[in-house]
């Protein structure tokens, strides 16, 4: 009886740069830069890899996925934050908003598991380098990829489907930018614990496993590099690994942060601080680190760059 007057919440309100009312235009162009700079990298990265037969082996396979991967991550929240930056009716629909959570949670999700597919790789071809081709085949790789995707679906279906099947009454002001969890939840009108718990412990399982097994991998990666007769074999082999232990510590220190801490630590501000650190800026410089360290992927792109001026 006390809810027949409450208003169920159809559409919400995004609050999350409303203490920088004056700052909005000149952080719509910062963001608008490094979106466009995002799309372009990353599309520059992809093109290199699919015209270049040299970087046809799985190591650029999963780059190039990577790649469109964050391509797709950006999307999902950044052309929507930057037409709110803009407009004074900063809004999303409830199912928009449902519909942005779980593409992002499956994106961030399938993200985690590519990492661990990506350490597995190099795993192989510095442990099992003379089976490389065989346990590696494009099949493999396809089967990888996929099994990565569907965990992250999985996990964000359970998700979006458990936050968004709790009752929403009256308010509507959500203190972000776009719909995660945290904020989200703080504005059920009634927290359901057992959901909660589920929640945070898929959250700590979709960045448990892939960690774990990109440890796994490592230690097994380092043993074997230290068996190696030479230094500059050892620095060669490690070498390959060190953009994506970057990837890695970066990645899962920022979802660490926003995710595996109780509801009772949850800030606006500075969740929304290091969402937009994981959400245009990480997007922006994995891939480059990626590629800007490997001098087959630079040698390539040289290539085309110069196989492009020529036929021009």
């Amino acid at each position: 009886m006390e809810r027949v007057n409450e208003t169920v919440v159809r559409e919400f309100i995004f609050l999350g740069f409303s203490s920088l009312a004056r700052l909005q235009q000149l952080l719509f162009v910062i963001f608008l830069l490094l979106y466009l700079f995002t799309l372009g990298t990353n599309a520059i990265i992809i093109s290199t890899i699919v015209l270049d037969r040299a970087l046809h082996i799985p190591m650029y396979f999963f780059l190039a996925i990577l790649s469109c991967s964050e391509i797709c991550y950006t999307f999902v929240t950044v052309p929507k934050m930057l037409i709110d930056l803009l407009s004074q009716k900063k809004t999303i629909s409830f199912l928009g908003c449902a519909i942005q959570m779980f593409s992002f949670l499956f994106l961030g999700c399938s993200h985690s598991f590519l990492l661990a597919v990506m350490g597995y790789d190099r795993y192989i071809a510095i442990c099992n380098p003379l089976r490389y081709s065989v346990l590696m085949g494009h099949g493999a790789c396809m089967g990888l990829v996929a099994a990565a995707c569907a965990c992250g679906f999985t996990v964000a279906q359970i998700i979006t489907s458990l936050v968004f099947h709790l009752p929403f009454y009256s308010s509507n002001q959500l203190h972000h930018f776009f719909c995660d969890i945290a904020p989200v939840l703080k504005l059920a009108s009634h927290h359901n614990h057992f959901s909660q718990i589920v929640i945070f412990m898929l959250c700590t399982l979709v960045l448990a496993i892939p960690l774990l097994l990109i440890l796994v991998s490592y230690v097994h990666i380092l043993s074997a590099i230290l068996q190696f007769p030479s230094t500059l074999g050892r620095c060669k082999a490690f070498s390959t690994c060190v953009s994506h232990l970057i990837i890695v510590t970066v990645h899962y220190g920022c979802a660490s942060f926003v995710y595996l801490r109780p509801q009772s630590n949850y800030s606006s501000s500075q969740d929304a601080l290091i969402s937009v650190s994981y959400t245009i800026i990480t997007p922006l410089f994995n891939p480059m680190i990626y590629s800007l360290r490997n001098k087959e992927f630079k040698s390539a792109l040289c290539k085309i760059v110069r196989r492009t001026i020529f036929l021009s």
